[in-house]
């Protein structure tokens, strides 16, 4: 068999960014928790658990000490809580997060009716509806249900940052029809773009595809759905010891792609699982 690896899978800058100054930070502090998973990755966050980053899920339960901020940012009400105590921030939300933080509350300041697109559970986006303090604000998934949005007089529109630029497309030009007057913030991290473009283009070329990263990233997910409409024989895993062997019956290429929270070192295990599969004596 022939292993195609993407070249952009793995770590984003923003996912990069966050583990490295998490690491550093629990090397600084004795006391040290993170509001949320810093990324959504398992393995990584069990390391930091490791070196005595503890998660924590509400303001109220992080101890004294120092707090890292996860990448997906926080709320702006939990952001402020946290400024209130007497608290060490280590600050690691995605530079591009704070700017769709940032687009969110100068449209809502500005009397736009603020449109996100993105998935209305994931925390970044509960993020992003913090900042449009006082503004109404919408979270809408797709075009069907941008489709049953009300007539409305100004429009801004922001996307989580790992949405498809399609679907980002697809909902501003319905809200195009709905309104007076759109603007729009195209706020998706380019490194998403690259990641599901060369997904696009290996799944094309492959017999079966393996997606790597947590069941709970949504931008993994996404990978994975993607090549799933091109190629049904994709496979959404996080570690190589979830890899059947059935899975390589009479394939001849295997593609693999990663999402923007996989570290390297799983990609590895993942690619060297599929090499041993790919030798006649590989068990």
């Amino acid at each position: 068999m022939e292993i195609i690896l993407a070249k952009s899978a793995g770590f984003c800058f923003g996912v990069k960014r966050a583990t490295q100054m998490a690491f550093e930070a629990s090397e600084d502090h004795e006391h040290i928790c993170s509001l949320g998973p810093i990324i959504h990755s398992p393995q990584v966050v069990e390391k930091l658990a490791e070196k005595g980053v503890e998660v924590v899920d509400r303001v109220e339960a992080i101890p004294q000490g120092a707090v890292i901020i996860r990448s997906h940012g926080v709320t702006s009400e939990e952001m402020r809580a946290i400024l209130a105590r007497d608290l060490t921030v280590v600050d690691a939300t995605c530079p591009f997060v704070k700017k769709a933080q940032e687009y969110a509350a100068r449209l809502a300041a500005n009397g736009y009716s603020v449109i996100i697109v993105g998935e209305a559970e994931h925390p970044e986006v509960q993020g992003i509806v913090s900042y449009a303090d006082g503004g109404k604000v919408r979270v809408v998934a797709n075009a069907a249900e941008a489709a049953a949005l009300p007539r409305m007089g100004k429009v801004g529109i922001v996307a989580q940052t790992t949405q498809s630029f399609d679907n980002l497309r697809q909902v501003a030009d319905i809200c195009l029809e709905k309104c007076q007057e759109l603007h729009v913030f195209n706020t998706i991290c380019d490194a998403t773009t690259v990641r599901q473009n060369e997904a696009r283009a290996i799944a094309r070329e492959v017999d079966v595809m393996l997606v790597i990263g947590g069941f709970n990233s949504a931008n993994t997910s996404r990978l994975a759905q993607i090549c799933r409409e091109i190629l049904p024989a994709t496979h959404h895993i996080e570690t190589a010891g979830e890899i059947e062997r059935t899975w390589f019956d009479g394939a001849g290429r295997i593609g693999i792609t990663a999402g923007a929270s996989t570290p390297r070192w799983l990609i590895d295990e993942v690619v060297s699982r599929v090499a041993e599969l790919a030798d006649p004596g590989g068990k």
